[in-house]
């Protein structure tokens, strides 16, 4: 996701105002008027069964991409795991802090602390739609994790591959924030033939509570030299067994116009 199209997500006012108030109502909004509901309550709440048990599968090291108001990196930390959330919205990162979690204000395409070294990725709530282009997402989430680390994505109830330009809306007050961005809405069919096309390995899928997960294994990797360039990431690093991986990496509350940049 380019900056300008990360900056079109946190510039959401009615996002960040949703946040804080932790209530909605709250909608992505294609170009054709159609709206896909947020379930901005649910998010701002405290984890549920259905969300601890899928963190009961996490292994390693856990980033969660897309962390919204923080309440996974909050349950996570409360369990004394290492984790991380990134979310390119100020609100959110802020939200997470107050709950006791760790969050940067980053986007999935930016550099970011521990690559190659985490255990566990989280694209819950729909985050598998960021940046519009799940080929890439998962690319990029596969250099983020260890060799055979492990991805967990929440699905569409209903079997869809949809890409699309949206914009947050306030369902009370018809405002808009910021600029239209790409998003992409997956169901576990479409996920699994895009993660089969890349080489990764399925571990599962479940439902719980009308919700669908599915569970991933990353490529293995091994390092190789074309041209004396390295081409492939070293399958030595080894997954971040404690906080080492962020002990430096507290979020600085970031400026107006740039996401925080510390590594």
């Amino acid at each position: 996701m380019s900056a300008s199209r990360a900056a079109a997500w946190a510039a959401a006012d009615p996002y960040a105002a949703a946040l804080r108030t932790g209530r909605g109502p709250l909608f992505l909004r294609r170009s054709d008027g159609w709206l896909l509901p947020l379930e901005v309550e649910r998010w701002c709440a405290r984890a549920d069964a259905v969300d601890r048990a899928v963190l009961d599968r996490c292994e390693g090291a856990v980033l969660d991409v897309g962390c919204g108001p923080g309440r996974l990196v909050a349950e996570l930390a409360g369990r004394g795991r290492t984790v991380l959330g990134i979310d390119v919205n100020e609100a959110a990162v802020d939200h997470t802090g107050r709950l006791g979690g760790q969050a940067l204000r980053r986007s999935v395409f930016e550099p970011l602390p521990g690559e190659g070294r985490w255990g566990t990725v989280l694209l819950m709530d729909g985050n598998v739609g960021i940046g519009g282009d799940p080929r890439a997402l998962l690319d990029r989430v596969n250099r983020l994790l260890c060799p055979g680390g492990l991805l967990i994505a929440e699905t569409v109830a209903v079997d869809v591959d949809e890409r699309s330009e949206v914009q947050v809306v306030d369902g009370a007050e018809g405002r808009t924030g910021g600029g239209a961005f790409p998003w992409a809405r997956l169901g576990t069919p479409a996920l699994l033939r895009y993660a089969a096309r890349a080489g990764w390995g399925a571990d599962g899928q479940w439902t719980g509570g009308g919700r669908r997960f599915v569970a991933l294994r990353s490529l293995p990797r091994s390092r190789i030299r074309v041209g004396g360039e390295t081409l492939i990431a070293s399958s030595s690093a080894e997954p971040p067994n404690s906080t080492a991986v962020i002990s430096s990496q507290r979020a600085r509350k970031p400026s107006a116009d740039r996401p925080v940049a510390d590594r």
